[in-house]
């Protein structure tokens, strides 16, 4: 679990906000040691003079489902790359089920599945000889059980023998959310999942979401789709100009959060833009 200390707090019926640190998270008592599924500390990434996540601390435990929220630029795609050992982070570590996030070594890799906006799909490989690729990077045994399981579970088993290419993107959305679960990860980092999807393939999307909070895995899901955000989560984030501005357990966030949410945003840290630095090298997501 996240708590960061003298975070925001509901008085007189309103959230107090204020943006935290990530020193003076490091202090707060989260999971037990051997509970932990990942741990960051202190995770900067910076492009240029452009600071993209600024000092976040995170823990989480087994089961849990933190969706995190922000505005456009808030770095949190950058925090999701910086989990996922797809960015190397400007400073802090990473730890997933007690291992390293270190791109030269890859055992952690193991225990994490990704969806991002990059599909990570052959377009010219048939649905089910994508999963089948993948299946033999991960060296699995029962890879036909596995993989008819997974197309089922993505309403996909109709189009196993499609070309990739010759798919619609709500149909290539629930395919690469197969190749993440197809190793059956604990930590399972999700980047918009809901986006360009059409309501049925949405309802579907949250169906399987929902049985990711089956108690095994942990899940951190960004996302702007605040209802099913919301609806899907343990914990929720609210992350403004690379910090968490907001943060605690959903039952915490009330009802009317959407209105919350606005203010925090609106109330958020300041610029990170760093004076005098040389000129950035990218842009923050």
């Amino acid at each position: 679990m996240l708590r960061l200390r003298n975070g925001p707090r509901r008085t007189g019926g309103r959230l107090s906000i204020r943006a935290v640190t990530g020193s003076e998270v490091a202090a707060t008592v989260g999971p037990s040691a051997n509970s932990r599924v990942v741990e960051a500390r202190n995770l900067v990434r910076e492009y240029g003079s452009a600071v993209a996540v600024a000092g976040v601390d995170l823990q989480l435990g087994r089961g849990e489902f933190l969706s995190i929220f922000g505005p456009n630029g808030a770095g949190k795609s950058s925090l999701l790359g910086m989990l996922s050992g797809a960015l190397r982070p400007s400073s802090g570590t990473v730890h997933v089920m007690g291992r390293t996030v270190d791109d030269r070594e890859a055992t952690w890799r193991r225990h994490i599945g990704v969806l991002s906006h990059r599909g990570f799909l052959y377009g010219q490989l048939t649905a089910e000889e994508n999963l089948r690729f993948y299946g033999t990077l991960y060296g699995l045994s029962d890879l036909d059980k596995r993989v008819a399981e997974q197309l089922r579970r993505v309403g996909l088993e109709g189009r196993a023998g499609s070309r990739v290419r010759a798919l619609s993107h709500g149909m290539r959305q629930r395919l690469s959310l197969a190749r993440a679960l197809l190793h059956d990860p604990e930590l399972v980092l999700l980047d918009e999942p809901f986006t360009g999807l059409d309501p049925s393939a949405a309802a579907l999307l949250r169906g399987v979401l929902t049985e990711l909070r089956d108690g095994h895995r942990t899940v951190v899901m960004v996302t702007h789709n605040l209802r099913e955000g919301l609806a899907i989560a343990t914990r929720i984030a609210v992350q403004v100009t690379g910090r968490f501005a907001w943060e605690g357990p959903r039952h915490e966030a009330g009802d009317d959060f959407e209105r919350e949410y606005h203010r925090i945003v609106e109330d958020g840290s300041p610029s990170l833009k760093r004076q005098g630095s040389p000129g950035s090298a990218g842009e923050p997501t």
